[in-house]
């Protein structure tokens, strides 16, 4: 018996100390590696906004042009988000905001938005999104050409009653079958025009971050 619990003990003992050395590894892989995976997240970012805001728009280093938003409703962020502000010759041309759907049909929608100074869209790209795939992944522009229909589209074009899918009686396309996904990005994007018409103007106006936090 005492034989017994030695061997029990020895084994509890050398099961707690490979916990702890897989947790202290896992720790330290996750420390050493974060930094890499934060710039790769933003470098796919930043080649987003290329695709969403065109070049002839602006000719500032947008990149560094970063003001830090707060938490907010009504573009459904949680956490601190970047907006990215593009100017030419000084003047400002379009606003790039990160906006997130909740409703997707698999959850979270991540939107990447960018919008003209005068309140029309650049463009719409999904950053991240776990929809059902050959459904609900067609509101990637590598997929379809289904996002890019936000082009152009503004707060009166289409008015905001049809900002809707055509099946609810909107403006916009979707794919049969699959509907709750294109409802989300819908919605998510007037919200975000309603929210640029209110406070475009200020984040323009606010600080730029330093160099060394963008």
């Amino acid at each position: 018996m005492i034989t017994a619990a030695k061997n029990s003990l020895r084994t509890a003992l050398a099961l707690i100390a490979f916990t702890v050395l897989g947790t202290g590894l896992l720790a330290y892989t996750f420390d050493i590696t974060k930094e890499n995976i934060a710039k790769s997240e933003e470098q796919a970012k930043l080649a987003l906004i290329k695709q969403a805001l065109p070049n002839a728009l602006f000719n500032n280093a947008i990149v560094n042009d970063v003001t830090m938003l707060p938490p907010t409703p009504e573009l459904g962020t949680t956490k601190p988000t970047a907006a990215y502000r593009a100017r030419l010759n000084g003047t400002p041309a379009a606003l790039v905001l990160e906006a997130i759907a909740p409703d997707g049909y698999s959850g979270k929608i991540t939107l990447l938005i960018a919008i003209r100074a005068n309140g029309e869209l650049a463009g719409v790209r999904v950053i991240s999104h776990k929809e059902t795939p050959g459904l609900g992944d067609y509101i990637e522009a590598a997929k379809s050409d289904w996002i890019k229909q936000f082009d152009h589209a503004s707060l009166v074009q289409p008015d905001s009653r049809a900002w809707k899918v055509k099946k609810d009686g909107g403006h916009f396309d979707y794919m049969t079958g699959a509907t709750i996904t294109p409802r989300a990005v819908v919605k998510a994007v007037h919200k975000a025009l309603r929210y640029y018409e209110q406070y475009g103007s200020e984040i323009y106006a606010q600080p730029m971050l330093p160099k060394e936090s963008t």
